[in-house]
């Protein structure tokens, strides 16, 4: 007799079904504009990070909860906020992250000059201006994860 076998799983034949679908890119046109600095993107926090060789310089968020975060983040540092916004007179601190005054800050795609603002911080890195962007602070390394070895029934 043939002895009976684990269950066994059909897969359908069509494979659309085991593709992940993304998500479409918030505010595309950024990543457009800055296209010739051969950007890399990662997710982050549910957005999408954007680095230029070895530094983060924005965030590209648009989602539904906490909307008024939506928009371009730039990294910078506090030192640049106050020439940051003379520029961007929208540019604030980011809600979500608790804090009255953080180094991430955001130009709101709720304003009526958005994408004019978006394209204007993307000109900025496009020509590397030193108060977006910055280098990632290394990761500490995780420890090797080990195998549990199950406990032997010695004398049972």
């Amino acid at each position: 007799m043939p002895k009976p076998r684990g269950k066994t799983l059909f897969l359908p034949l069509d494979d659309t079904l085991l593709v992940k679908p993304r998500k479409p890119v918030p505010h595309a046109f950024v990543l457009d504009a800055i296209a010739s600095l051969s950007p890399r993107t990662h997710p982050m926090f549910g957005c999408l990070a954007i680095y230029v060789q070895d530094k983060i310089v924005l965030i590209l968020r648009d989602k539904p909860d906490h909307r008024a975060d939506n928009g371009v983040w730039l990294a910078t540092t506090e030192d640049h906020h106050r020439s940051l916004r003379q520029e961007f007179p929208n540019l604030r601190s980011i809600q979500v992250l608790g804090k009255k005054i953080t180094s991430w800050q955001v130009l709101p795609a709720d304003a009526s000059d958005f994408e004019e603002v978006a394209l204007r911080a993307c000109e900025l890195v496009l020509a590397h201006d030193p108060r977006i962007g910055k280098v990632p602070k290394a990761r500490r390394a995780r420890p090797p994860k080990t195998k549990k070895t199950p406990k032997s029934r010695a004398n049972s």
